[in-house]
């Protein structure tokens, strides 16, 4: 692998050759999504060259469409990496967060390797809904990728890629998710999703500050 970095009028232009033993090599790599990836981790550099509050402070849950089937949330919480990933593994913690709009409670939380959340609205029992999925890959306090599906419902589900960066006492929170198509994507984009996590990461950055 080879990094260019050359300086031009607008910024800098970082250019990255890898180099195959074989076409098939190069074949698996960019089936593994090797491509998509790269150029996620990518877009984010912008936000790590530039002060993490001036960047997202004060501009609440953002959603960026990437793609027919990639969506990136991010959110600035003030408080440290560690008290946010806690957040996001706590049954405690996470139930006073992780609740969506006004009005509705989570009533089954469990973590681990696999996990399960329910929630219902208020004490009607008739509105209870939830995701269930297992962690593909953990790496405490910064990155978790897992899958993700409603409770009872056919077909696939999503794949969740969240990441934390930690700077001055602020975290970062980043979230891609990978939807099977453009048509699921765009069905729970209209649910209201980014109205939903907003709601949910302002309990969040109280939960942690409350924490501290």
């Amino acid at each position: 692998m080879t990094f260019t970095f050359e300086q031009t009028d607008a910024g800098s232009r970082l250019t990255n050759v890898t180099y195959f033993p074989s076409h098939e090599a190069l074949e698996q790599v960019v089936a593994m999504g090797a491509v998509e990836g790269s150029r996620m981790a990518m877009d984010q550099l912008d936000a790590v060259l530039v002060s993490l509050r001036e960047y997202a402070q004060g501009k609440g849950t953002r959603t960026e469409i990437l793609d027919d089937q990639h969506v990136r949330i991010t959110r600035l919480i003030d408080g440290p990496r560690d008290l946010v990933w806690r957040a996001h593994h706590e049954p405690a913690l996470m139930e006073k967060w992780m609740l969506g709009p006004d009005g509705w409670q989570m009533v089954e939380c469990t973590v681990g390797d696999t996990y399960r959340y329910v929630w219902q609205q208020g004490d009607d029992e008739s509105t209870r809904f939830g995701f269930e999925g297992e962690t593909v890959l953990s790496e405490p306090q910064w990155r978790e990728v897992t899958t993700e599906k409603m409770i009872g419902m056919d077909g696939p589900g999503t794949l969740n890629d969240i990441q934390l960066y930690e700077e001055d006492g602020a975290t970062l929170l980043t979230l891609v998710i990978e939807y099977p198509d453009k048509e699921t994507r765009d069905m729970i984009l209209a649910t209201g999703m980014t109205d939903g996590m907003e709601a949910s990461y302002a309990r969040l950055e109280e939960t942690v500050l409350a924490a501290r």
